[in-house]
């Protein structure tokens, strides 16, 4: 028996989960293993369209990091949107004006718990020390936090 899978990740928040639910976000470009990301001319107006849509409470980022080739975040969603229309949106928007060609979709999951949420931070913050980038988490400079 063949098995289709559907490519498209759906991205639908239940309806019984808080409207201040934390989630561990992968966005990445459509071109892997090269540095699209990680320089300051493409990293500082990224984290200002961040930051953007932050004052616009579209959602509240607890912390977000530049790989070379990818983003990860750890960002609350306004209810008002869905979280696809959010992330579809600033993707759409970074795409145009600094011509970062994205894959068509996005990684997402729910932290549940404050031990959750302490993993996946850290995990963020080591992501360019395991990838030898720098020796120490605070050695690298694309990185946000509003906490």
């Amino acid at each position: 028996m063949e098995i289709l899978f559907d490519k498209k990740l759906d991205h639908t928040v239940p309806s019984w989960v808080p409207d201040d639910a934390v989630f561990f976000i992968t966005i990445n470009c459509a071109v892997r293993g090269q540095n699209t990301l990680a320089t300051t001319e493409i990293a500082t107006p990224l984290f200002d369209g961040l930051k953007t849509y932050q004052k616009q409470r579209k959602w509240w980022i607890y912390l977000a990091l530049l790989m070379p080739d990818h983003l990860h975040m750890l960002v609350s969603f306004s209810p008002l949107v869905t979280m696809s229309k959010t992330v579809a949106d600033w993707k759409k928007y970074q795409a145009r004006h600094l011509k970062i060609d994205w894959q068509r979709n996005f990684f997402d999951h729910r932290i549940r718990t404050e031990e959750q949420f302490i993993e996946k931070y850290d995990y963020i913050r080591m992501n360019p020390v395991r990838k030898n980038l720098v020796a120490t988490p605070e050695n690298w400079q694309y990185v946000w936090s509003s906490r």
